[in-house]
């Protein structure tokens, strides 16, 4: 199983690294595999190809990187992953897989929305005044237009805590996974850390 997820990753980070000026012709055209297999960048290749997830590259600009000798040459001009019939049409892997992705997207966008809404705390921490947490208009990376108060976010199913930012008005009075910290009045914009939430 980890030897296919590598692979994946490896097919993933090659599709990356492919400059979106090589795409070329955007033509539709099927290959067979066997089609396929002429554009592996060998010497007595047609040219230098790579296939994935149905699209098929012409990589020829990254000879060095997919050509014979190069890191992704065993991926040139080869099917990679069964995510086409010979005909064209999509098979259950494809479709599994489509679904991942958008579940993937799902949980992105859920988490981006969750970080706007409870950006990161700022944190700092000294051997002479020890820790302390504060909000700003800008923690966590997010700008807005309020500065929020500190308080310890539960995440479901782990012990472990963060410290986000949130707004006065519901400083987490309707969510049960925000806690205030220990010694710190409940409308502070900053609050030391006891040693125990260092």
């Amino acid at each position: 199983m980890l030897s296919h997820v590598l692979f994946f990753l490896s097919v993933l980070l090659a599709v990356l690294l492919i400059p979106r000026d090589w795409f070329g012709n955007k033509s539709l055209r099927l290959l067979t595999t066997r089609e396929l297999s002429l554009y592996d960048g060998e010497v007595t290749s047609k040219g230098l190809y790579l296939a994935i997830l149905g699209h098929v590259f012409d990589v020829q600009k990254g000879y060095k990187h997919y050509g014979p000798g190069g890191a992704y040459h065993l991926m040139a001009g080869r099917l990679i992953g069964r995510f086409y019939t010979e005909s064209g049409q999509p098979t259950e892997a494809l479709l599994q897989l489509e679904v991942l992705l958008a579940e993937s997207q799902q949980i992105t966008a859920q988490t981006q929305a969750q970080r706007l809404q409870t950006p990161a705390c700022n944190s700092e921490w000294s051997a002479a005044t020890g820790g302390r947490v504060w909000c700003s208009s800008k923690s966590g990376g997010v700008e807005r237009d309020w500065t929020g108060v500190p308080r310890k976010l539960f995440s479901p199913g782990s012990s472990s805590t963060r410290c986000v930012c949130v707004k006065m008005q519901s400083a987490g009075e309707e969510n049960p996974n925000l806690q205030e910290y220990e010694g710190c009045p409940p409308h502070a914009e900053s609050c030391p850390l006891e040693d125990s939430e260092e």
